[in-house]
């Protein structure tokens, strides 16, 4: 479904992604992890289409994308959550996500209203319809980030750390929310630094460090790998 080939991004000296190669299929959940800095959010960024590429292309469907606007790439399928939930905090949860149902693929607005019910109801936020968004507990903040990206009925789904900052039994629910998105049938890249809920989910697991992509393969044999030892813990001595 979407494929990175090569892609690099550099501002002046700075390289913050570097030859970078991904690749999701259809159905598939996909976890990036690594340091801060590491330039995971600048690869969301690529590939929602809010950064263009230096080289290199980003395919989805077959189509080169590389060169469409974020709206374009929206409408195509892709949709994003951010790091630091942003919600419209004067309108209710609801038409937050009516909001994305309407425009990211332009639909009616009988058709949004019924789009926005669904994917309320996904996300475990019917109840909160009528509340106002900058009243929601961050928990229900960041699933009001990913109930209005999914409102948008997107075939690949961009989440960027939506479990930091969350309590343990908060970051279970978010997980148990995110697998039944998985259920539904959408494809997920997701940058997460709380390890464990990306374990729950994920069926890959690429590794980037310094704009470059590292390690990639099955979740746990690429956490027990040297590389990311080295990375998160400076463990090159003690590995021989």
């Amino acid at each position: 479904m979407l494929e990175m080939d090569g892609v690099s991004k550099h501002y002046g000296r700075l390289r913050v992604a570097g030859d970078v190669s991904l690749a999701v299929q259809a159905g598939e959940a996909l976890g990036i992890i690594g340091p801060n800095g590491a330039g995971k959010t600048t690869i969301f960024n690529l590939i929602a289409g809010t950064v263009a590429p230096d080289s290199g292309r980003i395919l989805f469907d077959g189509e080169d994308v590389s060169a469409l606007p974020a709206r374009a790439r929206c409408h195509r399928g892709i949709a994003r959550s951010f790091q630091i939930p942003h919600p419209f905090a004067g309108m209710s949860t609801y038409e937050n996500v009516l909001v994305g149902a309407a425009f990211g693929r332009r639909r009616t607005e009988r058709d949004s209203a019924a789009k926005a019910v669904e994917v309320l109801e996904l996300t475990g936020l019917r109840r909160k319809a009528n509340v106002l968004a900058g009243q929601l507990t961050l928990l229900e903040r960041k699933r009001l980030e990913m109930a209005r990206a999914l409102a948008s009925e997107p075939r690949l789904l961009l989440l960027d750390e939506i479990a930091g900052g969350l309590t343990e039994p908060e970051c279970r629910e978010l997980v148990a929310a995110i697998a039944e998105v998985r259920r539904a049938g959408v494809a997920i890249l997701w940058i997460e630094h709380v390890v464990h809920a990306l374990l729950a989910v994920v069926d890959r697991i690429a590794v980037i460090d310094a704009g470059r992509k590292i390690a990639e393969g099955e979740p746990h044999a690429v956490m027990a790998s040297r590389a990311v030892a080295e990375i998160y813990m400076g463990a090159e001595a003690a590995h021989g």
